[in-house]
């Protein structure tokens, strides 16, 4: 098999990897363990235990790469994807300290593999990190108590019961909270931040 490269794409490693070419997980690693590591770090806080979830990142993509849509081809969207769902159930088991449902690979179908829509475009990494200072700018001009919302409910994976419990709001205004703040990053991002 051919190297891989700076100018190979994300699909095609993701080809490779469906192939159970090795060298082609490890480019895979090297080219996004960066980017899922900040981010399973953020939800789940802990050095050690956001390095366990990251390695099981890779050993879900592994074992796994039957579930991800070829057709689609959005390497970056289901891999964030992943290691959000991984960190956040993950975090959800730690808080609880009680399995509700054994985790099997039937739970990690449902649980913790991406499910994205139909109609997402396909973004590669390197689009993906051009496009993250924009998208943070947008999300620095929501008020505190929006982005703590958003916080709330994509960082730390709490349902939207979770919040207003929380918050000590009710969950009526909790979705109103959550619609109103991605109405307005929407509006943030397409005035001048656009990506």
């Amino acid at each position: 098999m051919a190297a891989v490269d700076s100018t190979t794409s994300d699909l095609e490693i993701m080809k490779r990897v469906a192939s159970y070419d090795s060298l082609a997980l490890e480019a895979l690693y090297n080219r996004y363990s960066t980017i899922l590591y900040t981010l399973i770090k953020t939800i789940v806080s802990d050095q050690k235990f956001a390095e366990d979830i990251l390695s099981d990142v890779f050993v879900i993509i592994w074992r796994k790469i039957n579930h991800f849509d070829f057709e689609k081809g959005n390497v970056y969207t289901w891999l964030i994807t992943l290691a959000r769902n991984k960190a956040v159930d993950t975090i959800r088991m730690k808080k609880s300290g009680v399995e509700t449902q054994p985790y099997s690979d039937e739970y990690e179908d449902k649980f913790i593999l991406p499910l994205l829509k139909s109609n997402g475009k396909a973004v590669e990494l390197r689009d993906a990190l051009n496009k993250t200072v924009n998208m943070q700018k947008a999300m620095e001009d929501l008020t505190d108590a929006q982005q703590y919302v958003i916080h709330l409910a994509y960082f730390e994976g709490l349902t939207e019961g979770e919040i207003a419990s929380k918050l000590n709001i009710p969950v009526s205004t909790v979705k109103s909270k959550i619609r109103i703040a991605l109405t307005n990053l929407k509006e943030n991002l397409s005035r001048g931040y656009s990506i």
